[in-house]
């Protein structure tokens, strides 16, 4: 069952009609019936719902209005190339599959280009079929400018939406209450009973897959990576405050970590203001000297006699955790809000991004997706097959307003094929209903256009209200009824118009069920199990590596391997698994029994796993360790490396990871000054083996 809207996702849907409609009507109109330019009166009609209806533009009034414009000079060209490759159905066809590749595929390099991409096709569809009328440019384009502009105005002055947060304002919000937790646990008195609580609800709320459509940070520029980045280190420090703060022995009983923990709050308060733009970001500077004052405080072990327990080294080794998950938001938001270009003092291969070209970024981007086991790429093929299938049918039957054969591929079809038989059914039922009503008005009105062009704004507003809240059946239906009354002013029409939608939609439904059934039918929930688990075995030797970078004498090669596999081949990994679990969060769950795997716990075991190989190896112990631990650290970091490797084959049962505690008595006989580092790569074990356990357990529906 559709879950029911709510009444502000109504209210929104109602604004969104109003605004497309009358953008619509103000340029169809006049074409039709006082300048007699039937081609510029379909380019104004289609215009506004192409790039308000079919595309739903996210953001402010303001942005969207800017949207429409910056894809105006796009939308000429397509339409520039469609009117010259509708000589033949050849050419039209082969720029079909190009154009459907290259806008579906070039949709990875943000959340801006992959909102507008859809209606961008519809403009190269609607150009690219008969009659060849080269001519008829001009009136096009001037239908086309004419119908952006006005839905540009409309968003700006009819109707406008209230501006909902930034999703920079819940990053701000988030790293505010971090700040608040990291100067509660500095207190000896402790900390409120419902923190940890709020802390993982905040962290959760930074999800991607909770934010509204096109307003999460996705995109290939700088900007959006190091908002990506500072989301996610804020939401790991959430969840290690909520760790902290849940702890039996309150941090702020131990001094250093109670200094440390002020100067985490102090670090979260600016980086949350510069997010706000109430100043300018000033890095992780502070932190960073703060952390290194720690750092050599703890490493004078006994010189002072003041040896700590084990239990405060955890502590303090958990609070140091904390400050690395802090200097990596606040470092993160000087690149976002600043532009910062280097990050002296963190490990440069966190910062990639900030250096190159926005040119570099998105070749990296689309070259990462260059295969076959990407979705995106998988999406792209799919779409652009699909539209150049029903190009070459339409073309090759001389199916009557043809366009709709592509139109009902490029909104009907979905990423598996069980997904689109759903729709494809629905649609085909909404079709048919549409066109049993436009055939009576049709037959009734005859060619009383008034009675039409009365008709078609209320319609248009029902349709694009009722259409994206109600489903494909009531889309199809009611837009079924809106290009009958809007074609039936152009030239006299019969019945048999409706006749040839039904015709159409269900045409173009069948291609576009075949091409799901062909290509990749399962769409993500294999990529996501395959990518995760490429994922997994590619981070499970990191873990003996990091460990001996991190323990072992000095040795430039080690840490170059380290870095090598921490850059190039996890990362790319990262990113191919994290679109595949994007893409699977959209599909609808398979109806069979069962929940599926937590793939969010895998790649937060992987992103902990590349955490712990930028930082334990840069805090190298300069001490000797004494064999029996250094036999520990090394046993335990194998067993751990066998267990995520096990776990990329999904064992039925789950992988049940342990991390061997450091035995109490291999501790005794540490050298004070080397116990802390011992107990940093302790702590790590433990949050990457939680983070193995929850990825082999069933996650709820």
């Amino acid at each position: 069952m559709p879950e029911r809207p709510s009444f502000a996702g109504s209210v929104k849907a109602v604004r969104r009609a109003v605004r497309v409609a009358l953008a619509a009507a103000a340029g169809f109109y006049p074409a039709v019936h006082l300048l007699d330019l039937p081609s510029a009166a379909v380019y104004a009609l289609f215009a506004p719902i192409a790039l308000g209806i079919l595309s739903p533009l996210s953001g402010s009034s303001r942005h969207r209005a800017g949207t429409v414009l910056s894809a105006l000079p796009a939308a000429v060209a397509l339409t520039a190339l469609g009117t010259v490759l509708a000589v033949a159905t050849a050419p039209a066809v082969a720029g079909m599959l190009l154009v459907g590749f290259v806008l579906t595929f070039g949709a990875a390099v943000g959340p801006r280009i992959a909102g507008v991409a859809p209606g961008l096709q519809l403009f190269y569809i609607l150009a690219c079929f008969p009659p060849y009328a080269p001519g008829t440019l001009p009136q096009r384009l001037t239908g086309l400018v004419a119908g952006c502009v006005l839905l540009s105005l409309c968003e700006l002055l009819v109707l406008p939406e209230p501006r909902s947060p930034a999703y920079r304002d819940r990053v701000a919000d988030a790293l505010d209450l971090a700040a608040r937790a990291s100067s509660a646990s500095a207190r000896v008195a402790g900390t409120p009973s419902d923190l940890p609580q709020r802390l993982r609800a905040a962290g959760q709320g930074l999800r991607f897959s909770l934010q509204a459509p096109g307003t999460a940070p996705t995109g290939a520029g700088r900007t959006d990576r190091a908002m990506t980045q500072a989301a996610a280190s804020t939401r790991r420090l959430l969840d290690q405050l909520g760790a902290l703060c849940a702890h039996t022995e309150p941090p702020g009983r131990d001094l250093p970590s109670q200094a440390l923990l002020r100067g985490i709050a102090t670090s979260c308060t600016e980086a949350a203001k510069a997010l706000r733009g109430a100043r300018r970001p000033t890095g992780p500077g502070l932190l960073l000297e703060m952390t290194a004052e720690f750092l050599a405080l703890r490493g004078r072990g006994t010189a002072e006699g003041t040896a700590p327990g084990h239990h405060v080294l955890r502590t303090r080794s958990a609070v140091l955790a904390a400050a690395a998950s802090a200097m990596t938001a606040s470092a993160a938001v000087a690149v976002a809000r600043g532009g910062e270009r280097r990050v002296p003092g963190l490990p440069r291969d966190q910062f990639w991004y900030a250096e190159p070209s926005p040119a570099r970024l998105w070749l990296v981007r689309l070259s990462g997706n260059l295969t076959l086991r990407s979705v995106v790429l998988q999406n792209a093929v799919r779409t652009a097959l699909g539209l150049a299938v029903a190009r070459l049918v339409a073309g090759s039957l001389d199916l009557a307003h043809g366009f709709w054969v592509l139109l009902a591929v490029l909104t009907l079809g979905r990423t598996t094929a069980v997904a689109t038989w759903t729709v494809v059914r629905s649609a085909a039922v909404g079709t048919l209903a549409g066109a049993v009503a436009a055939g009576l008005l049709l037959t009734g009105a005859g060619g009383a256009t008034d009675v039409y062009a009365y008709l078609l704004v209320p319609l248009m507003v029902v349709a694009f209200t009722v259409g994206p809240l109600g489903g494909p059946a009531w889309a199809q239906g009611t837009f079924t009824l809106v290009v009958s009354t809007a074609f039936a002013q152009l030239a006299p029409e019969s019945w048999r118009l409706a006749e040839v939608r039904v015709i159409d939609v269900l045409t173009g439904s069948a291609i576009g069920l075949l091409c799901g059934l062909l290509a990749w039918p399962a769409g993500a929930r294999a990529e996501v199990r395959r990518s995760i688990a490429e994922l997994l075995r590619a981070v499970a030797p990191l873990i003996p590596l990091t460990v001996a970078a991190a323990l072992a004498p000095e040795d430039p090669e080690l840490r170059h391997r380290v870095g090598e596999k921490s850059v190039w081949l996890i990362r790319h990994r990262l990113r191919i698994a994290e679109a595949a679990y994007a893409q699977f969060r959209m599909e609808p769950s398979p109806r069979r029994g069962g929940g599926s795997r937590d793939w969010l716990a895998a790649l937060n075991c992987a992103v902990h796993v590349l955490v712990g190989a930028h930082w334990l190896p840069q805090e190298r112990t300069p001490y000797a360790v004494p064999p029996e631990a250094l036999r520990w650290a090394r046993d335990a970091a194998e067993r751990l490396a066998a267990t995520t490797a096990d776990a990329a084959d999904f064992p039925p049962d789950g992988a049940q990871a342990h991390a061997a505690p450091l035995p109490a008595a291999t501790a005794s006989a540490v050298p004070a000054e080397t116990l802390p580092y011992l107990v940093d790569v302790e702590v790590w074990f433990r949050t990457v083996a939680a983070d193995l356990t929850a990825a082999g357990a069933p996650a709820p529906r």
